[in-house]
């Protein structure tokens, strides 16, 4: 069989499933989190204070005044930037005196934390960002170029290997952002800013906030394992 009936098995093979399920997921861990996170944004804090003031008291309760805190556009999309230690807090958190908001800014400030503290895996994750990046953008682009030139088998496993890196990166996320959580909602019992209550609310936005770290590292793991099927073996896939 030649290309062009390896290509109709490709795109209508029944590992396509694989995709389909990594979708679902990271569409259910999404839509979970935009109505969690909609439900506790309507929850108003009693302390009255907005997400970067939250922000910066827990910063300067942690011995932190290197960090500035920055609005940055959009909804929830909120990070903390290692390489220039600012942390941006989006139109929906920054000045928001909800729980929901008072919950993402304390996570961004974990990662904050982490960072000032030498959080081994997030030093790591750090480090794999640029080899993360290559391999989301070449890795299926290798494959596919390997499988043009007659099913080269140097250039379809180096992809493969290439798109690893990037699944790796989705993996080691994890930890670092179920820490974050924690550390979020340890400052913000220590420090008195959530009443039990309102951390029982704020606990809810942060696990329903990691069931998309686990979605996409599902997905991204379910299609490496698709990849390793499809084009995994040395042998010819031509009839």
């Amino acid at each position: 069989m030649g290309y062009y009936g390896y290509g109709f098995r490709y795109y209508f093979d029944p590992t396509y499933m694989l995709v389909i399920i990594g979708a679902v997921l990271c569409l259910w861990a999404q839509a979970r989190v935009s109505s969690t996170y909609s439900k506790f944004s309507r929850v108003q804090s009693r302390t009255g204070m907005t997400g970067a003031q939250a922000a910066q008291r827990i910063l300067q309760m942690s011995g932190i005044y290197d960090v500035r805190i920055e609005h940055v556009g959009g909804s929830l999309t909120d990070h903390y930037d290692p390489g220039h230690k600012v942390l941006r807090l989006s139109d929906s958190v920054y000045g928001s005196t909800s729980v929901a908001a008072i919950g993402v800014a304390a996570h961004e400030c974990g990662h904050a934390v982490q960072h000032d503290k030498g959080y081994g895996p997030l030093k790591f994750r750090s480090a794999l960002v640029p080899v993360a990046n290559i391999g989301s953008k070449a890795g299926i682009p290798l494959i596919f170029l390997g499988v043009i030139l007659g099913m080269n088998q140097v250039l379809i496993q180096i992809g493969i290997w290439v798109f690893a890196l990037a699944v790796l990166f989705q993996v080691v996320t994890l930890p670092v952002e179920f820490n974050a959580s924690g550390r979020a909602l340890a400052m913000l019992g220590d420090y008195g800013m959530l009443e039990r209550d309102e951390a029982a609310g704020c606990r809810k936005v942060l696990k329903a906030a990691a069931l998309t770290y686990v979605a996409a590292a599902a997905s991204a793991l379910l299609q490496l394992l698709r990849l390793v099927l499809l084009f995994g073996g040395s042998r010819s896939r031509d009839d």
